[in-house]
């Protein structure tokens, strides 16, 4: 069989850089199957798929050798038009993908420009909507859907076309993670009825596991590091070693000391061969201690009876009752569409309740102005998009500063050193149009960091980071949480982050609070899970697997554990240094 997508010997410079962002690549992806691409910010990942949508050379141009084609032909020779009839691709950022007034009129934009018939592009439109379950949302403005039905919407708009090749760029960066395995499981659909072959790049590995892959290839600094199946790469460290995210899974059974073997089968933790690992894991989790999180008693933010409603028929949140604690590092969970961001928005005064009260340090916020509470509470939003409103990175971060009048030397500190620790010191005098999804999401959190609030409010903090950025991003806000008693509040759909990073969990499903508990606790309970949309952590099921009832606990000192690793680690970097 002919590949249809084929790179030989390939190496490719933007012209405004000096180094080549892709170095003598040799890939072949053949039809039908589904390709994960993987590997840390920068290494390349984006750039092979410019190449495989035709966007490179023709957006991005540069500097090429060696050869590429697609389904036989050279993408040179067909131009960005001709490359999107084989090619369909599903961005990242969607709102920057849609085109029409109504999802309809976005579905129906390629049929359009071919001049198809109007009965005809009635019954494709149709056809791709009953595929990707829009059918309900057809005369919707693309404005108005959830993270998920745009995602849904964005592939409708490329299957509609009868492509060959389904490129996603980052598809699960803003789902919740019961969201995130439906689109795994349409795009699984898709392949197997379709023949359609499928690209996913993407950080969050063990979600997009959660349906077979045919193969994984890791990328750094341009190279091919691994092209392997996943059961045999996930036998190995190479993810690790390459600063990609492990399954939780895995990690465990390694920190148990098990010799993980493509023959056991670890690509799903549901049918893993564990037999052989049972005793080794039950013994680490016997020997593994925490220690129990300190209760905190000073009250920083307590929502009393709230409701809100944009509409009289359709109530959005119900009475919210929860009591968030000085120098906590709390996380709001649950589904796309639950509430979560629009109770932030109360928070900071973008909305007014029709019932309830806000209390800061125990005093009624509710006749504070945007502006007096935005002094006290940051909220760095999901969208960077939304905030973002300076042409320049260094200005966008310096922006509050100068308002409040702050000495333009202390501005210049300031904003440097949280550009440091956000990991984009190196582009300060960058246009922001240059960056990418991801790294605009980095300018808005220094945005908001270098006013040094007493709470920050974040909406989805590491949607589409890499592990290395997430772990710089989250151990800098631990940081200012510990030496500066700031609050931190987590607006997330990263199972992980909550996990590690915050001792406490409020859930919301459909605009009512269903839990209020330590993440370990909800992560193990079904049917939260099953409410919320949440997923199940991996690790619940490697404990009861391994014959540990006390699921809640065995996630707990798994968690510890990383800390410690992750702490050792970081003080052997400082003794390395001196």
């Amino acid at each position: 069989m002919e590949p249809i997508i084929e790179f030989k010997e390939y190496t490719f410079k933007y012209r405004s850089q000096v180094e080549p962002s892709l170095r003598d690549i040799n890939l072949k992806i053949y039809p039908g199957e589904k390709v994960l691409i993987v590997g840390p910010s920068g290494s390349g990942k984006s750039t092979l798929s410019n190449c495989i949508n035709g966007l490179v050379p023709f957006s991005f141009p540069g500097d090429s050798s060696g050869s590429l084609t697609i389904d036989g032909k050279d993408p040179k020779q067909l131009g960005i038009f001709g490359m999107s009839k084989i090619v369909g691709t599903v961005l990242q950022d969607t709102d920057g993908q849609f085109i029409g007034l109504t999802v309809a009129e976005d579905i129906a934009f390629a049929l359009e420009n071919d001049m198809m018939s109007q009965e005809k592009m009635h019954a494709k439109v149709e056809e791709v909507a009953e595929i990707v379950d829009v059918k309900n949302l057809l005369n919707h403005a693309p404005s108005e859907l959830s993270g998920g039905q745009k995602q849904r919407v964005s592939m409708a708009g490329v299957l509609v076309d009868d492509v060959k090749i389904l490129l996603f760029d980052e598809p699960l960066a803003n789902l919740d993670p019961a969201t995130g395995k439906r689109a795994i499981d349409m795009i699984d659909k898709i392949q197997k009825n379709r023949d359609t072959t499928i690209i996913i790049i993407e950080h969050r590995l063990e979600d997009v596991l959660y349906r077979d892959v045919d193969r994984i290839v890791v990328i750094n600094e341009g190279q091919i590091i691994a092209d392997m199946e996943p059961d045999e790469l996930l036998s190995t460290n190479v993810l690790k070693e390459q600063g990609i995210r492990e399954p939780l899974y895995i990690s465990a059974l390694k920190h148990a000391g098990c010799n993980l073997t493509k023959d056991t089968k670890p690509q799903h933790i549901e049918n893993m061969k564990l037999d052989t690992y049972e005793e080794q894991v039950r013994t680490w989790y016997d020997s593994a201690k925490r220690e129990i999180p300190k209760v905190r008693e000073e009250s920083v933010l307590r929502i009393e009876n709230l409701d809100f409603s944009y509409t009289e028929e359709k109530p959005i949140l119900q009475d919210i009752n929860f009591d968030i604690k000085k120098g906590e590092m709390l996380s709001i969970v649950g589904k796309n569409g639950a509430g979560k961001s629009t109770l932030s928005n109360l928070i900071c005064g973008f909305y007014k309740p029709q019932q309830g009260k806000i209390y800061l340090h125990n005093q009624d916020i509710s006749l504070l102005s945007i502006k007096e509470r935005g002094e006290k509470i940051g909220l760095v939003m999901q969208n960077p998009n939304q905030m973002i409103c300076k042409p320049l990175i260094y200005d966008e971060v310096a922006l509050g500063l100068k308002v409040k009048g702050v000495p333009e030397q202390e501005i210049k500190e300031r904003v440097y050193q949280t550009l440091k620790i956000c990991g984009l010191y190196q582009f300060r005098n960058w246009p922001i149009s240059a960056l990418s999804f991801g790294q605009k999401k980095r300018v808005t959190i220094a945005s908001i960091l270098v006013m040094n609030p007493e709470i920050i409010i974040l909406d989805e903090p590491t949607a589409g980071q890499d592990y290395k950025h997430y772990t710089e991003i989250m151990e800098f806000l631990k940081e200012i949480n510990l030496r500066l008693g700031i609050t931190i509040i987590m607006i997330t759909h990263d199972m992980h982050l909550m996990l590690e990073y915050t001792d406490r969990a409020v859930v919301i499903a459909d605009g009512k609070l269903i839990a209020d508990d330590t993440p370990s606790a909800i992560l193990t309970n079904e049917e939260i899970a099953n409410k919320a949309y949440l997923k199940k952590t991996s690790l619940y099921d490697l404990a009861i697997r391994c014959g540990i009832e006390q699921s809640s606990e065995f996630v707990d000192r798994f968690i510890y554990y990383e800390k410690k690793i992750r702490s050792n680690s970081k003080k052997e970097m400082v003794l390395d240094y001196v």
